[in-house]
């Protein structure tokens, strides 16, 4: 089976100055897939490029069985999603509004985070943080994606709202959805994964499955995670 994302030698950055370098990296079907690290890493900086928001400065990309540099609009139409840690909602809006904005239902979305039945009728910019948080990834996974991209979705979240968000995208996995998790809470992330890559300034360090990996979890935050979450 050929994997949705497929990333060798990739380098990438901003203009000239390159962050990443000579990543190599991996998502296939029904796999959710943990990239680790701490703030600076180039973690965010290759999820975008991924994604089609940069264009990679060396190495290529293959994504949704492309290899050329499309756009982050093209690639969505080819079955991307995108969400990050800014929540990709209309704040202006109800939630009843932005579910028909991007063509779904409640039913659709309250299945998957029924802490939203509550709230259609609510300004999402009357929401909580968490709240917001689930509907972004509710409306990208009402679409029904192939491949899903998570950027820090737990930033500023209470642990609870945070296994949420992991429990619908681990269940999005099991239904087959490829997903690549950015992520710096290193226990959740282990717990919900099944491969895992760590970087540590711009490059990959350590990668394995998930179930070897949680052996090493305390060489890991030592050594890569200082000062980071567990």
């Amino acid at each position: 089976m050929k994997p949705l994302v497929k990333a060798e030698g990739l380098e990438a950055g901003y203009g000239k100055v390159r962050v990443v370098h000579d990543v190599d990296l991996e998502v296939g079907s029904g796999e959710l897939v943990a990239l680790l690290g701490p703030n600076g890493a180039g973690k965010t900086t290759t999820i975008l490029t991924i994604a089609g928001e940069l264009a990679p400065l060396g190495g290529t990309v293959r994504c949704l069985d492309r290899i050329d540099n499309a756009s982050l609009h093209e690639r969505s139409r080819a079955g991307l999603a995108l969400v990050t840690d800014t929540h990709a909602v209309f704040t202006r809006m109800t939630v009843a509004e932005n579910l028909r904005v991007f063509h779904t239902t409640a039913d659709t979305v309250v299945e998957m985070f029924p802490e939203l039945a509550s709230h259609l009728d609510r300004r999402v910019a009357l929401l909580s943080g968490g709240q917001q948080q689930m509907l972004a990834l509710g409306l990208a996974l009402s679409r029904r994606p192939s491949l899903i991209l998570a950027d820090e979705l737990s930033i500023g979240l209470a642990p609870i709202i945070t296994d949420r968000l992991f429990s619908v995208l681990r269940a999005a996995a099991d239904d087959g959805v490829g997903v690549l998790l950015v992520e710096q809470y290193v226990h959740k992330a282990l717990a919900i994964a099944d491969r895992v890559y760590v970087m540590d300034r711009g490059r990959i360090a350590i990668s394995g499955t998930a179930v070897d990996l949680r052996e090493r979890v305390n060489e890991i935050q030592a050594s890569y995670l200082t000062g980071t979450p567990a």
